[in-house]
C-alpha cells in the first residue's frame, strides 16, 4: 500500500513560473548555476545553489549557505513572485519533450515508507551529499525539490493513468516551455479517488532523488527526535514526490571516458578488448549501440563495437548483466585499471542527452583518450534491481526529461512553530 498525501503548497505566480523554474540542483554545478542566475534575481536556484550568491572561495556546506537560501525564499514569498496556498491539495505535473509525454502526479509520500523500503532505491548514496540536503532541509524549513517517483503499471492495469488524465481537462494552472520542454500543472479535483487508487499500489520506486530522498528520511528523523509530543501525522514526516507511471518513463545512456590506456597502445588495447567478446569496425551503424550486450568504443577517430557473447552473461543476475557492469567487470577494470568509478579520477560520464558527438569531442580535445557509448539501461532493469534490494553501479541511468525545480516547495513547518 502506498499512501500519499496533499500539501499547502508554495506556487510560482503563473506570470513568474518560467523565471523562477530552473534545472535541479544535482544537474547544475555552482558555477553553471552562477551564469544561469546572473541578472534574474528570482531564479530558483537563488534557493536550491544559494552558494552563487557568494565568493567562490566560500565554503558550499556552511551554515551561511543555507540561511540564505531559506531568506531567498522568504524574499520571493513576500513579494508574491512565489504564492503561499491556503488548502492542501495535488498537481498533476506534465511534461512534454519530443513529441513525448510523461504526466505525473505531484504529492507528499511518507517518510516512513522510505525507511521500510516500500519506496525502493537502487543507488548507493554520498554522505556529504546527504548532509548537504538534509542541512538545507532543515534549515529552510520544507522540501524544495520533489523526488522523482514510479509505480510499476501494466496495460491491463490503466485505472490511475485515466484518473489522472481527467485532471487535465480544465484550463492549466502554468504552462510554459524551457529548454526544450513544456510543463503544464493542474490542480486535482478528485483527491480521495486518487489516494484510494494509490493504496492498491504495493511499492514505490526511487527512479531519480536517491540523495532527497534519504535527507527527507533524516530531516524527519530529526525532527521527531526534538519533538516532545511527535505522533507521525507531522508534515515533516512526508517527503514531497512526483510519482509517473514506469511506461512513460524513458532513460537515456550514461556513457564513460577515459584520461588514458593505462599505458597500452590502441592496438594493444584492442587486442585485449577483443579477447572478451567480437570486436569489429563500427562502419555505418549507430555510435550508440541498438542491442543489450554491445558497447561502442571511440578512439583514435575511429568507433569500433564490442559485443559480449550472450552465454557468458548470467541474465539471472540483475546486477552482472547490466551493460555498464559488463564494461566494468570486462574492460574498465581489468585492462583499464578503473577498479572503484565512484573515485577514480581517471573516468568521466557524460549524460546521453548530450550524445555521441559530445564523447567525439572530449576524446578530440586531448583530456580523454577513450569514450564508451552505451545502450540504455531499462525500466524492467532498473525495478529488478530494487526488488533484489541491490544497488546499480554508479552512474546507470539518467532520466530526460528533468522534473523542474522552483515549481512547488512543500514547507512542513509553519513559520509561527520554529
Amino acid at each position: 500500500m502506498s499512501n500519499i498525501h496533499p500539501f499547502k503548497a508554495i506556487l510560482p505566480h503563473p506570470n513568474h513560473a518560467a523565471d523562477v523554474s530552473c534545472e535541479p540542483y544535482d544537474v547544475i554545478g555552482t558555477e553553471a548555476a552562477r551564469t544561469k542566475a546572473d541578472g534574474k534575481p528570482n531564479s530558483f536556484l537563488r534557493v536550491i545553489r544559494s552558494e552563487i550568491e557568494f565568493p567562490a572561495e566560500t565554503d558550499p556546506y556552511s551554515a551561511a549557505i543555507y540561511e540564505r537560501a531559506k531568506a531567498n525564499l522568504d524574499r520571493m514569498i513576500a513579494e508574491d513572485v512565489l504564492v503561499d496556498s491556503d488548502d492542501p491539495a495535488m498537481f498533476i505535473y506534465r511534461l512534454v519533450q519530443d513529441g513525448r509525454c510523461q504526466v505525473g502526479l505531484v504529492c507528499t509520500v511518507d517518510a516512513m515508507e522510505y525507511r521500510e523500503n516500500r519506496i525502493r532505491k537502487h543507488e548507493k548514496t554520498r554522505a556529504e551529499k546527504e548532509d548537504d540536503r538534509t542541512n538545507h532541509l532543515l534549515t529552510v524549513s520544507g522540501h524544495a525539490e520533489p523526488v522523482f517517483l514510479a509505480w510499476h503499471d501494466s496495460p491491463e492495469d490503466t485505472e490511475i493513468n485515466v484518473a489522472i488524465s481527467l485532471e487535465t481537462s480544465e484550463r492549466p494552472m502554468m504552462h510554459f516551455v524551457a529548454d526544450g520542454v513544456t510543463h503544464t500543472l493542474w490542480k486535482v479535483n478528485d483527491i480521495d479517488r486518487l489516494q484510494n487508487l494509490f493504496k492498491e499500489i504495493p511499492e514505490l520506486y526511487i527512479a531519480d532523488g536517491h540523495h532527497r530522498s534519504a535527507a527527507g528520511e533524516r530531516a524527519a528523523t530529526e525532527r521527531a527526535a526534538h519533538n516532545a509530543n511527535h505522533s507521525g501525522n507531522e508534515e515533516y514526516n512526508r517527503i514531497l514526490a512526483v510519482i509517473f507511471p514506469e511506461s512513460q518513463l524513458k532513460i537515456l545512456p550514461y556513457n564513460r571516458t577515459v584520461q588514458d590506456l593505462n599505458g597500452l597502445t590502441t592496438q594493444e588495447f584492442l587486442a585485449r578488448a577483443g579477447e572478451f567478446g567480437e570486436l569489429k569496425p563500427l562502419g555505418d551503424a549507430p555510435r550508440i549501440p541498438e542491442n543489450k550486450g554491445q558497447v561502442n568504443i571511440h578512439l583514435d577517430g575511429q568507433w569500433h563495437q564490442l559485443t559480449f557473447p550472450e552465454d557468458t552473461i548470467e541474465r539471472r543476475d540483475p546486477i552482472e548483466s547490466l551493460d555498464v557492469s559488463l564494461l566494468q567487470n570486462r574492460i574498465l577494470a581489468p585492462i583499464l585499471g578503473i577498479g572503484d568509478p565512484r573515485t577514480d579520477n581517471r573516468i568521466g560520464f557524460v549524460g546521453g542527452i548530450h550524445g555521441p558527438d559530445e564523447l567525439e569531442r572530449k576524446v578530440a580535445g586531448g583530456d580523454w583518450a577513450i569514450a564508451f557509448a552505451m545502450n540504455a539501461t531499462s525500466m524492467d532493469e532498473l525495478l529488478k534491481v530494487a526488488d533484489a534490494n541491490e544497488i546499480m553501479p554508479p552512474k546507470s541511468t539518467w532520466f530526460e526529461p528533468k522534473l523542474r525545480s522552483g515549481l512547488f516547495v512543500h514547507r512542513f513547518e509553519e513559520e509561527e512553530t520554529l
